[in-house]
């Protein structure tokens, strides 16, 4: 009998996960992980709410299995609240789901799993893992194009994907209700969390100015030529691409072109000035291991939503990497983690730099 730990969330698609395992034999193993919150907001956070928590318990008893909760809030704030806050301060907009899944989930949380004789650590992703015949372990799309998550899963490496099981992979989001309908779990109808975790109902703003006054830092907002427009109140609370909110008086609408931290200058133009057809991306995650020796043809993902786009991914050494595409983008964001993939493998990403 192979014994799996279930990343459990008190939601839906983990407890689906874990009832389909349960039911192909295995032993299973709940585990949740105690999340930081703000002091006095413990109720806050999304991903581990003494609601979910006491979900998450009541689907283990009714699948008769262990169920355990794991303090990760000191290594939570250390690790991911603080990415958050260093790359907004860089000038950068993040995604710490990455460094979540990166540094908490598939390490932290799997180490537990295997300190307790687990061979596995299942998850509610929707994403998939098939061997390749050469003894890698490939990472897939999910079957459900909507609900696919290897973009969030793309900083795995092979060492953590022979651990990874990914259950509700092969399903569309719609069969993973009826399945949780049709097994009687109590989650079936549960509503899914979209926002950063640590957050609540906070404005990430609000959040910034409170743990980090410091990004509060007013500027000038200027145009390509030079024009000054107005002033901003801080470049962390702007991002590429924003309309919205700029404060600004022009007679055409103006857009978030660039942040320049050392002027501490906010750049905006029109639309038509947006994006680009070119970047440059750090700490690149090669899912197999090992970068392309040469320029390879792709599909690649900006950000998490994003539709695919045809481009060109060249190696500069290192983890560093060029990308080149077939037409220009929009909303290439500095922070944004772009993801590569063939057909439906997902062969790595990194971080865009610029």
């Amino acid at each position: 009998m192979t014994r799996v730990v279930v990343a459990m969330s008190g939601g839906v698609d983990s407890s689906v996960a874990a009832t389909l395992l349960k039911q192909q034999g295995h032993e299973v193993i709940g585990m949740m992980m105690r999340l930081w919150s703000e002091p006095g907001s413990e109720a806050a956070n999304r991903c581990c709410t003494p609601d979910a928590i006491a979900m998450a318990r009541r689907v283990a008893a009714q699948l008769g299995i262990p169920f355990y909760a794991v303090d990760a809030r000191q290594i939570f704030r250390d690790v991911v609240v603080q990415y958050f806050m260093d790359e907004y301060a860089q000038g950068s907009t993040p995604n710490p789901c990455l460094a979540c899944n990166r540094y908490l989930r598939w390490d932290f949380l799997l180490q537990r799993a295997l300190t307790l004789g687990a061979n596995y650590l299942a998850t509610g992703h929707y994403a998939r893992v098939a061997g390749d015949g050469s003894g890698k372990i490939q990472l897939l799309r999910g079957v459900d194009v909507q609900k696919d998550q290897s973009y969030v899963l793309s900083v795995l490496t092979q060492e953590q994907l022979r651990h990874a099981l990914f259950p509700v992979g092969e399903y569309t989001k719609p069969q993973v209700r009826q399945l949780a309908r049709d097994f009687g779990l109590p989650v079936a109808e549960r509503e899914e969390s979209q926002d950063l975790c640590f957050l609540g109902d906070k404005d990430y703003r609000d959040f910034l100015r409170q743990y980090m006054p410091e990004v509060e830092k007013p500027g000038p907002i200027v145009t390509r030529n030079g024009q000054q427009l107005g002033e901003h109140r801080g470049l962390a609370f702007y991002t590429i691409g924003q309309r919205k909110g700029l404060g600004i008086s022009s007679l055409v609408p103006m857009y978030v072109l660039a942040k320049d931290t050392s002027r501490n200058c906010l750049t905006v133009g029109k639309e038509d000035e947006l994006g680009g057809q070119e970047l440059t991306a750090r700490n690149v995650n090669w899912v197999c291991g090992d970068p392309p020796a040469e320029t390879i043809r792709v599909q690649v993902k900006i950000r998490y939503k994003a539709v695919d786009a045809w481009g060109s991914v060249s190696p500069l050494g290192g983890s560093r990497v060029h990308v080149r595409f077939d037409a220009p983008l929009r909303d290439i964001t500095p922070g944004q983690v772009v993801v590569f993939y063939e057909r439906d493998i997902c062969l790595g990403g990194g971080i865009i730099e610029i």
